[in-house]
């Protein structure tokens, strides 16, 4: 069995790393560099580096940014937030990034998602979908979970593996920063119909929350925010609680 990857996910809005519960009411956690350095040094698997309004408030992401956390890091760094054209995958590759996650611009252009995957390759396209559970099925949400859209997740994420994606990033926005576990029902429905990797996101509030989501929900990789950068959770505790389940970890 391939190992379970932990990473850890620095949300940054005006240079800051920053933690909302629901995608709103944000507090400040801290600089994305110094953070993403530790995290490297702690045994984080992968980094996500989401600019989270991006694409709400139509800009690029900080290419400089990018640079500094891709210097001091020794582990995969995917990077999303503002990415609508191949020149701003390019840039931002050149900048150290090793993925790159596409959400809103992918909905709106969908064979956006082919051409990174024609020219960068599968493995660098990661599809991040924000979903909220509505009248009993899944929606997938743009601009950080404030419009909703006729796309329905299940459908959306294969398409978007037909397309190219290397990986999906599903966040529910019902449990993102409420930390009472992760959508493991929706995350098993995924995983199975799936062939590639399934990342799941929102709601880590404790290690057994990582754990139904490796097994109940039969995610490949789970991300969190708040848990690890206000320390209640720390890397190698929670991998050698996951060790200790009889879950596959990397050390």
């Amino acid at each position: 069995m391939l190992a379970k990857r932990i990473i850890p996910c620095l949300d940054v809005k005006d240079g800051m790393t920053v933690k909302g519960i629901n995608f709103v009411n944000f507090r400040d956690a801290g600089d994305p560099v110094e953070l993403g350095k530790q995290y490297s040094e702690q045994g984080a698997d992968e980094l996500v580096f989401l600019d989270i309004t991006a694409s709400h408030e139509g800009r690029k992401t900080f290419t400089e940014m990018v640079t500094k956390v891709a210097a001091n890091l020794n582990i995969p760094f995917t990077v999303g937030g503002g990415i609508n054209e191949l020149s701003d995958v390019e840039r931002l590759l050149n900048a150290g990034a090793d993925k790159i996650s596409v959400n809103s611009a992918a909905i709106r252009r969908p064979n956006l998602i082919n051409e990174i995957a024609e020219n960068f390759g599968n493995q660098v396209c990661v599809v991040a979908i924000d979903a909220d559970y509505i009248h009993n099925e899944w929606i997938c949400y743009l601009n950080g979970g404030r419009i909703p859209t006729d796309k329905k997740l299940f459908s959306w994420a294969k398409e978007a593996e037909n397309r190219g994606a290397g990986e999906i990033l599903f966040t529910s926005m019902k449990h993102d920063g409420v930390k009472t576990g992760y959508a493991n029902e929706a995350l098993h429905t995924l995983s199975v119909s799936l062939s590639i990797p399934v990342i799941a996101s929102g709601g880590a509030g404790a290690k057994e929350h990582f754990r139904d989501a490796f097994i109940e929900g039969k995610a490949d990789a789970a991300l969190a925010a708040s848990v690890f950068h206000f320390e209640e959770i720390k890397i190698s505790e929670l991998k050698a609680y996951l060790k200790g389940e009889g879950i596959s970890v990397r050390y």
